[in-house]
């Protein structure tokens, strides 16, 4: 069992990988958010002063992570241009960090909405769309690694949420809007620079609704098709939160 557990891709059989939407990634995924849930309501009951120790520890332990996985590369002879950390999942890192220890009471605002709004349905759809499944086997570092990772990237905006720690409005919708603005187009000219794929901004992976948005609309229009899904998602995510909020007030 133990034999693949610290390869990294390219030393790996091809065909090892278990695959999207198959039997093991399916339950890897009703594992992950189901810890994610179990957690969120374990530090729900803790005191304040403990839940904001918490949030103000869980950046610090991703970034550690993020450290130790690089490291790992190194030491297995396999770092390169292709993980550095450029991808919205792994920029959730640098917006947590912001929300946390940023004294601004309106940047954490912004920063803590665009990690719930934002990154963590970037999460979620990554958790749903491994771009990892075909590459690794189950019990290996880097599949093991990416499905902590992104349930981190769920349970801290989502422990904000429940902490009423951000308020998500639709009127807000121009901070991640502003955001990606500002982030993705450097991050497009370092793809088509250096032929990586962050952000998925050169070419869609394959089983995913950029997938099907690419063989629609083809590559000329991949990206507008891809800008398009992002604003819908964007909209759909405040207006689902808007009306559970409404929902629960009335409740109370």
């Amino acid at each position: 069992m133990m034999e693949y557990f610290w390869k990294q891709q390219d030393d790996l059989p091809e065909g090892i990988g278990y695959g999207l939407f198959s039997t093991e990634h399916m339950i890897s995924i009703v594992v992950v958010l189901a810890l994610v849930v179990l957690v969120a309501i374990l530090i729900r009951r803790f005191s304040e002063d403990k839940k904001v120790r918490i949030c103000k520890a869980i950046p610090p332990i991703m970034l550690i992570l993020e450290i130790f996985k690089d490291l790992y590369l190194v030491r297995v002879g396999h770092f390169g241009i292709g993980y550095l950390p450029l991808h919205i999942c792994s920029i959730g890192i640098f917006v947590f960090l912001i929300r946390e220890y940023v004294p601004s009471v309106k940047i954490k605002g912004i920063f803590g909405e665009i990690a719930y709004i934002l990154i963590m349905p970037a999460s979620v759809c990554a958790l749903l769309f491994p771009d990892w499944a075909d590459l690794y086997p189950v019990w290996n570092f880097m599949n093991l690694y990416s499905y902590l990772w992104h349930g981190l990237l769920v349970l801290y905006p989502l422990l904000l949420k429940l902490e009423g720690k951000i308020k998500p409005t639709l009127r807000h919708i121009h901070y991640e809007i502003i955001f990606l603005l500002i982030v993705v187009p450097p991050i497009l000219l370092f793809d088509r620079a250096f032929g990586c794929n962050y952000f998925f901004v050169n070419w869609p992976i394959r089983g995913t609704p950029l997938a099907f948005i690419a063989d629609k609309l083809g590559i000329k229009y991949y990206l507008v098709g891809y800008g398009m899904l992002t604003l819908a998602v964007l909209f759909i995510v405040y207006v689902v939160t808007g009306t559970i909020d409404k929902l629960t007030a009335r409740k109370n």
